[in-house]
């Protein structure tokens, strides 16, 4: 879906503001119906440490890329991590174990295509099944690409990352807004915050995140390119959460970008869509690029065609979050220390 304007808490129009009043209820409904869920499930204990990477939102806030990252750093210290994802967008079920070479964005979803380049993945909408499907294939542990608001299967250790840029949108729970559920029932169940900036350099406005009095570990990643941006001139297309992040990035790094289309996050492009990016490529003549996420989507004859521009999560401090995987690995668990 493509965010509604009224969610923007920058748009000033009074007209958001009232349609967001006229919302609230069914966003109180909406909670209500989560919290009761939380409250009335005991979870499942798997046999292997389960670290969730969640947020409070809907849309893109890096959940992806971290939890990417979280994996190749229990990799590095020796540990055979699994992802663990519900395969959004895909027609299967699960459990399954995701195998890049037999299986597509179709069957499985976008995130676990690019989740199992850095660790085995499991896509399962019973995320008890998959848990129990990644200890039996040999995990020691399992990182789980979202799920923070689903109860079934125990935490060890849950990180909640939020856009510093956006936030948490009007403050207002879906459908008038785009949070979840309320910013302090989430964030009580969270054990660190993970706040994504556009850069290394740029630093979260706690205040506005209301995390300056949050008792809890908050640390600051953004998204860095693996490699440099292509030369010449570039047309950007993107149908992620926030594409006008993609774009920003591009740029910043120094793409020379002739246009940038928006799509709705995880959009199945169509003939007409491709034909459409491919004549304005023709007319700029410029390259066609878009995202890791977006490319595994495209038909496999057009992606050959279609530059990427991988990005990779890196934190302010790792050495922190290393800590952190250690203890979760050893069983003393939830002990994050640090602000950004």
């Amino acid at each position: 879906m493509r965010p509604p304007a009224f969610w923007n808490d920058k748009a000033g129009r009074s007209s958001g503001a009232v349609t967001r009043a006229l919302l609230s209820p069914l966003g109180w409904a909406y909670a209500a119906a989560g919290a009761a869920r939380i409250a009335r499930t005991t979870p499942y204990r798997a046999s292997v440490p389960v670290i969730c990477v969640g947020n409070l939102t809907l849309g893109g806030t890096g959940k992806t890329p971290v939890s990417a990252a979280l994996l190749a750093m229990l990799n590095e210290a020796g540990a055979r991590p699994f992802a663990l994802s519900r395969g959004w967008g895909g027609r299967l079920k699960g459990p399954v174990r995701v195998d890049p070479a037999l299986h597509n964005a179709d069957d499985v979803g976008d995130e676990p295509l690019l989740l199992a380049r850095a660790a085995p993945a499991v896509i399962a909408s019973d995320r008890i099944a998959g848990a129990r499907l990644a200890a039996a294939e040999g995990a020691d542990a399992i990182v789980m690409d979202d799920g923070h608001q689903n109860p079934v299967l125990h935490k060890d250790f849950s990180f909640v990352v939020v856009d510093g840029e956006a936030g948490w949108g009007p403050g207002t729970i879906f459908p008038a807004g785009p949070l979840r559920e309320p910013i302090a029932a989430g964030l009580a169940r969270a054990d660190a915050v993970i706040v994504m900036m556009p850069d290394g350099e740029a630093m979260p406005d706690l205040a506005r995140l209301k995390l300056d009095t949050l008792e809890k570990p908050v640390l600051r990643a953004w998204l860095a390119p693996s490699g440099p941006v292509p030369d010449g001139k570039l047309l950007a297309f993107a149908g992620i959460g926030r594409p006008q992040k993609f774009f920003d990035g591009l740029t910043a790094a120094g793409g020379d970008l002739t246009d940038a289309i928006q799509f709705p996050d995880h959009h199945r492009f169509s003939e007409s869509d491709l034909k459409r990016l491919a004549d304005l490529a023709e007319n700029w003549n410029a390259r066609l690029i878009t995202t890791e996420k977006d490319l595994v989507r495209l038909p496999a004859p057009v992606r050959g065609s279609v530059l990427s521009y991988p990005v990779q999560a890196v934190f302010a401090d790792a050495a922190r979050i290393r800590d952190c995987l250690a203890q979760i690995m050893s069983g003393s668990g939830k002990s994050v220390t640090g602000t950004p």
